[in-house]
C-alpha cells in the first residue's frame, strides 16, 4: 500500500550527507537491478556527487515523516547544467514527486544563471524516459562518454 498521506518537503542537502546517502544508495540498487549489466557507480564521472553542491550546481532530497524518499541533483556546467540521479522510493511513485523535483531543479537552475539543462538515462528506465518526454525535453545526440546511458535529452529554460 502506497502512503501519500504524508506531507511531503524539498530542501537543498548535501549529497554526503546521511539522508544524501540513503537516497543513492537506494537509487543505486535499483539501477544494479534494472540495467542488464549491473550497475557501478564508481565508474560515474561524479561517484560521490560532489559536484553537486552551490555554487556549481545543487542536490534536493524529499522527505516526509518516515524520512528522506527521494532525490535529485543539478551538475553546474557553467551557463548549462546536467540533471542527475533522480530518485524516487516505490512507495511514494506515481504521486507527481519526481515532476515536483524536476520543477525544484529546474528553477534552481535559473538561480544559478543555467538557460539549458542536459541529462542522460536509460532506455531500462521507461518511466523516466516518458516522463522527460512528457515535460518537453528535446531527445539529442550523446553529450558525454558515461557508460550507462544511451537516451540523452535537454531542456531550454
Amino acid at each position: 500500500m502506497k502512503d501519500r498521506s504524508a506531507p511531503i518537503t524539498l530542501h537543498e542537502a548535501d549529497p554526503r550527507a546521511p539522508e544524501a546517502r540513503s537516497c543513492l544508495a537506494a537509487y543505486y540498487a535499483e539501477l544494479a537491478l534494472r540495467f542488464p549489466g549491473g550497475f557501478d557507480v564508481t565508474l560515474s564521472r561524479d561517484p560521490d556527487a560532489a559536484e553537486m553542491i552551490r555554487p556549481r550546481g545543487v542536490f534536493l532530497v524529499a522527505a516526509n515523516a518516515t524520512g528522506a524518499i527521494g532525490c535529485a541533483g543539478l551538475k553546474g556546467h557553467g551557463c548549462w547544467g546536467e540533471v542527475k540521479r533522480l530518485w524516487i522510493a516505490p512507495a511514494v511513485r506515481g504521486a507527481g514527486l519526481a515532476t515536483r523535483l524536476m520543477a525544484a531543479i529546474e528553477a534552481a537552475a535559473r538561480d544559478l544563471g543555467m538557460t539549458l539543462l542536459r541529462l542522460d538515462t536509460n532506455a531500462a528506465l521507461t518511466e523516466a524516459v516518458a516522463m522527460y518526454r512528457k515535460a518537453g525535453w528535446a531527445e539529442i545526440p550523446r553529450f558525454n562518454d558515461d557508460p550507462y546511458p544511451d537516451a540523452f535529452f535537454e531542456k531550454r529554460l
